[in-house]
């Protein structure tokens, strides 16, 4: 009977469970100001993470220029600082290395332990200069000026890296070695969780994290100020939301032109199935990547630069107006990026020049993946190519076209800021704001961020409870779910 390979120590392996749950506390930690452990005086800006405070020099002394310029403190307290941060982010980095590489086998574990332990380590060092940067502010020539301050946040990473090097030394004293020749490997469950792990940490970090702001819309908070419990306020900017009649009339407003260009762009929603399916029709190959390529390309333009093109064809000297002179005789000076008519109209003509073909990439995918024997066939029994297309490519391009539609209806109160803040003037500009500009212009334009974050707020639940609404719906009709 041949010997079952040793792949380990039951007990050792429930120490990774150590490790593994204090790395990914170290990474979460990393981008919550209220954790950050150099927050050693109150010089530093208390909305600082240990991501930021390791990265960003001008973001770290934005509240210590008068006491730098003074000579209270020193510039090289701030790089130490910032040095003992980047060293800290560093020893999470190597613990989320070592992490990943304990899912494989005991030779790849082995390796792993020693990463997670110079991982450890290189935090403890972290931490060490970092208390080395408190004590040097500590001995600022104006301590009145600068109060030193012993940060929570350093307490809990100093016993976070303590308890990882004792974990990770326990791990490599007492786990079995390897047997000889034995390779390292990741069973494929693994890898595939492994290569969605950055996806997760992409969500988490751009749509997740975010929602730590929503405690804004509690307080009588302004740009740049700590948040303070004596600023609490309750739910004051929820029911200012709805009591104040001139900011009820302009939610009203910008909902209806949020709903109506929204809804413009639902209703064209078929139009890159379309452009896909009669774009594969095209039997020149080369001149098929071109139209592919020129209508993909708008999509990395940047809303500025569109809206140059548009200035430079419709503005008052633009091309429209030249060509009109040359061919009556007469001075045409039409400004039409400033006509106030057929606004919604124009959006949703720019919004398609840009993203048509773009959109059209996975219906594309999706009419490659259509069995060529259901095209064969039809040939056989006499079918033409509109035929082909409209009784085998449509339907199976709809359960794609449903997916994308549902989205679209949940994302109905998110149609972006950029288009409708570039082409935006004093005419059009009733008629052109939408929710996502209103709420920019509230909370940067005026300073207002508890009441954008109380709409914010608001447009999330509704677009939330609007997904779970158009899944129920899809589950209902087409007997599918897309989630």
């Amino acid at each position: 009977m041949k010997k079952k390979k040793v792949q380990g120590n039951g007990w050792t392996d429930k120490v990774y469970y150590v490790t593994r749950f204090g790395t990914i506390l170290g990474l979460m930690m990393m981008f919550f100001p209220a954790a950050n452990p150099g927050y050693v005086c109150n010089l530093i800006n208390k909305n600082l993470s240990l991501f930021t405070t390791a990265i960003s020099y001008d973001s770290l002394t934005t509240q210590a220029m008068r006491p730098l310029d003074k000579g209270w403190v020193d510039k090289s307290s701030f790089i130490m600082l910032m040095v003992a941060a980047a060293i800290v982010c560093l020893g999470i980095l190597l613990g989320a290395v070592a992490g990943c590489m304990s899912v494989g086998n005991l030779k790849l574990k082995r390796i792993s332990n020693w990463f997670g332990l110079a991982g450890s380590v290189v935090m403890g060092g972290g931490m060490v200069i970092m208390y080395k940067a408190y004590e040097k502010f500590g001995g600022s020539s104006r301590p009145d000026k600068v109060y030193n301050i012993l940060p929570n946040g350093m307490y809990i990473f100093t016993a976070l890296a303590v308890v990882l090097v004792v974990a990770n030394i326990v791990i490599i004293l007492f786990q079995p070695r390897p047997e000889k020749g034995e390779q390292c490997e990741i069973k494929t469950p693994m890898k595939l969780f492994l290569m969605f792990v950055p996806i997760i940490a992409f969500v988490f970090v751009f749509s997740y994290l975010p929602l730590w702001g929503w405690r804004y819309a509690f307080f009588d908070y302004k740009a740049g100020e700590t948040l303070t419990m004596d600023k609490f306020v309750g739910f004051k900017w929820f029911t200012f939301l709805f009591q104040n009649e001139a900011t009820r009339g302009d939610i009203m407003r910008v909902l209806k032109n949020t709903l109506i260009m929204s809804g413009l762009g639902i209703a064209t929603s078929w139009v890159p199935m379309a452009f896909a399916i009669f774009l594969t029709e095209i039997r020149c190959g080369w001149f098929r990547r071109i139209v592919q390529t020129f209508t993909t390309i708008p999509n990395f333009i940047s809303w500025v630069l569109v809206y140059a093109i548009a200035f430079a064809i419709f503005s008052t000297e633009g091309f429209v107006n030249n060509f009109l002179t040359d061919i009556t005789g007469t001075a045409h000076t039409t400004n039409y990026l400033l006509g106030e008519s057929g606004t919604w109209f124009k959006m949703l003509a720019w919004g398609m020049w840009k993203g048509t073909g773009w959109s059209a990439i996975i219906y594309i995918s999706g009419i490659s993946g259509i069995d060529q024997q259901l095209y064969e066939a039809a040939t056989v029994d006499g079918a033409g190519r509109f035929q082909k297309m409209w009784h085998i490519t449509v339907p199976g391009l709809i359960p794609t076209f449903c997916v994308l539609l549902l989205m679209s209806v949940a994302n109905i109160l998110s149609n972006g800021m950029d288009q409708y803040l570039v082409f935006e003037n004093a005419k059009n500009a009733v008629d052109i704001e939408v929710l996502d500009l209103y709420v920019y212009k509230i909370g940067i334009g005026k300073g207002l961020v508890p009441l954008s974050t109380v709409v914010g707020m608001v447009k999330t639940l509704v677009s939330v409870t609007l997904l779970f609404l158009a899944n129920g719906v899809s589950k209902a009709i087409r007997g599918e779910s897309i989630m």
